[in-house]
């Protein structure tokens, strides 16, 4: 009686395995063009590719958004401080879609409350608000906190530091879409982190301000001043820049 597995038995077991192998090998796939390869840069360095707005030296990337006069914001120790009156400021780099990084202060006002504490803000394409407060235990209305899409969604958290401390935006911004006649076909939308936290995301932003033909915008930093009572502030801001993106991600099937 045969007690062991024959040759045959075993050439059988070897060539089954080697062919449950090639079955379950990775497939094969056309791999397309690589990424192109960025420096990412630092926590004080843009990435390679972006479009650097302030970088402590100079102010000439801002304008007047009234009058397209010189930024009469003034630097300190590498930031931009901007104080009550100078007017609301814009980028001289506009755009569609962007990845957007900015730095800011808010400055101590323990003798103000709600939204007369440091309060400014960034309007993407100089329209649509991502609120700037101190909203450091000082409570507001929900969707004028710090991290709110202003006047349309609260932050899902409010993840402020004190004032007199530097806070950090993180935004991706996708602009409105438009057909061939000019009218908005899809709505503008935004993804935010504050400190790293995300307080809106993919956040659609309100058909209201999409203008018709979907032009691009810059980046506006206001001047919360302009009305009867309107307190003495300093806002700082530092390391601001943006990175242009384009359509979407390609997908290769």
């Amino acid at each position: 009686m045969n007690h062991g597995i024959t040759r045959t038995t075993t050439l059988a077991l070897l060539l089954a395995g080697l062919t449950l192998g090639i079955a379950n090998a990775a497939p094969q796939k056309d791999e397309g063009p690589q990424p192109r390869v960025v420096d990412p840069g630092s926590a004080t360095k843009a990435p390679a590719d972006a479009v650097v707005l302030f970088d402590g030296s100079d102010v000439s990337h801002f304008v007047r958004d009234k009058d397209g006069a010189p930024c009469r914001c003034t630097i300190e120790s590498g930031a931009m401080a901007c104080v009550t009156g100078v007017g609301d400021i814009v980028s001289t780099e506009k755009f569609r879609d962007a990845q957007i990084h900015l730095e800011f202060m808010p400055p101590y006002m323990p003798e103000q409350h709600s939204q007369l504490r440091g309060n400014s803000g960034v309007y993407l394409q100089g329209k649509y608000e991502i609120q700037v407060l101190d909203s450091y235990q000082n409570p507001t209305y929900a969707d004028g906190v710090l991290g709110a899409l202003y006047g349309q969604a609260a932050p899902l958290v409010n993840a402020a530091r004190p004032p007199r401390e530097w806070s950090t935006y993180d935004m991706i911004f996708h602009g409105p879409r438009c057909d061939a006649k000019g009218n908005v076909t899809d709505l503008a939308t935004v993804t935010v982190l504050l400190n790293g936290v995300l307080v809106q995301d993919h956040m659609t932003i309100a058909r209201s301000g999409q203008a018709k033909g979907c032009p691009d915008g810059p980046i506006l930093l206001q001047d919360h001043s302009g009305f009867p009572g309107a307190p003495l502030t300093t806002m700082r801001f530092r390391n601001i820049w943006l990175r242009h993106l384009g359509e979407g991600p390609v997908i290769w099937k």
